[in-house]
């Protein structure tokens, strides 16, 4: 929606779609109005007016309606994640773009969750592009998608992360909102100690709670198989209890194509099964929520690259992970990502998760 080579939708897509609730009396002719009410967009909201018979551009504020309320909902059932390396200019050549969600739709998926912010330099306001998440954000919901927003904290001793992950909780376009706020739990590097790193992190898991009141908020975490048999070293002494009062659903990742066979969890099935058991134990909660995230990606065994850029995993596999979520009593599963999933594998998904 901006006017470089980036948008994929266009303001007069958005205008016909909302044109029918979105009318501004006194227009020459008549006129359609845009309104990005958004705190990311500072001081004022967007209004952009297009008015093809009038002679003149119409600006006026215009009231959004308030959001509905967020739920656990969009953590259930099948979902599919977007990176800003795969749908954002800025980190280069888009291999994902808002036209994915109509297949997304049409192969069942539920939930979008989409990478809204980033801590470096080319996003240097926080929060991707607004015209690009307004573009993802309209038209996921308008093909019955929920959009969960997630953003990776670098625990840095400023308010940064806190920044945007407010940001992505309080973004707003015609009253719609993302659906939900994860926070993606992992990153060990900048030479934190571990210490200070996991006091940063309930610091910052209890201002975005402040922020959110109520809302349920996501938790993207490492496997506990990961943390405590493959590499203790990781993060010792992660704050499994601590995070238990502060995080309504857990989202460990799964990645059980970067384990080698050998280990016992280069498999869909032992490396979620096991984790979420620890998962649950460590928290204190035998029925914690979890939405389980496999991967890498997924190839279909036909003409498959001979060389992938990072270790994929097999159809098979996945189908033993889907198995996995179901014994796991998991509420909802996805595979990371929609960019490295193999049409026949994304195929294969929808009949997966396809209701019975």
């Amino acid at each position: 929606m901006t006017d470089d080579a980036h948008s994929t939708i266009d303001r007069g897509t958005w205008v016909a779609w909302f044109g029918a609730v979105v009318m501004v009396a006194g227009f020459v002719g008549g006129g359609i109005v845009y309104v990005a009410n958004s705190r990311v967009v500072d001081p004022a909201p967007l209004v952009a007016v297009i008015a093809p018979a009038a002679t003149t551009m119409v600006v006026a504020p215009l009231e959004v309606g308030a959001a509905g309320e967020r739920t656990v909902d969009p953590y259930v059932g099948y979902g599919t994640w977007v990176d800003v390396f795969d749908y954002d200019p800025a980190y280069g050549a888009p291999s994902v773009s808002v036209a994915d969600l109509a297949d997304m739709a049409e192969l069942g998926v539920r939930t979008v969750y989409l990478q809204a912010a980033r801590l470096d330099e080319r996003t240097p306001d926080g929060l991707v592009d607004p015209w690009l998440l307004t573009d993802f954000l309209l038209a996921a919901h308008a093909r019955d998608l929920d959009v969960v927003a997630w953003y990776l904290p670098r625990f840095g001793d400023d308010d940064a992360d806190l920044d945007r992950l407010r940001a992505i909780a309080e973004f707003e376009v015609l009253g719609h909102r993302f659906d939900g706020v994860a926070v993606d739990i992992e990153w060990i590097g900048d030479g934190i100690d571990d210490e200070t790193r996991t006091t940063r992190l309930l610091s910052l898991s209890d201002g975005i709670r402040a922020a959110v009141g109520a809302d349920p908020l996501g938790a993207i975490v490492p496997p506990p198989v990961q943390m405590e048999v493959i590499n203790e070293s990781f993060w010792p002494g992660f704050p499994w209890r601590e995070l238990g009062d502060r995080y309504d659903v857990w989202l460990p990742m799964s990645y059980w194509s970067f384990r080698s066979d050998s280990s016992g969890y280069g498999d869909g099935y032992a490396y979620h099964v096991e984790s979420v058991r620890r998962l649950r134990n460590n928290v204190g909660d035998p029925d914690a929520l979890v939405h389980g995230i496999g991967g890498i990606g997924g190839l279909d065994g036909v003409d498959d690259p001979d060389e992938a850029p990072e270790p994929l995993a097999s159809l098979e596999e996945i189908e033993r992970f889907v198995v996995a979520l179901d014994d796991s009593d998991s509420i909802g599963g996805s595979i990371y990502d929609w960019d490295t999933l193999e049409p026949a594998v994304r195929r294969r998904l929808a009949a997966l998760f396809a209701p019975s």
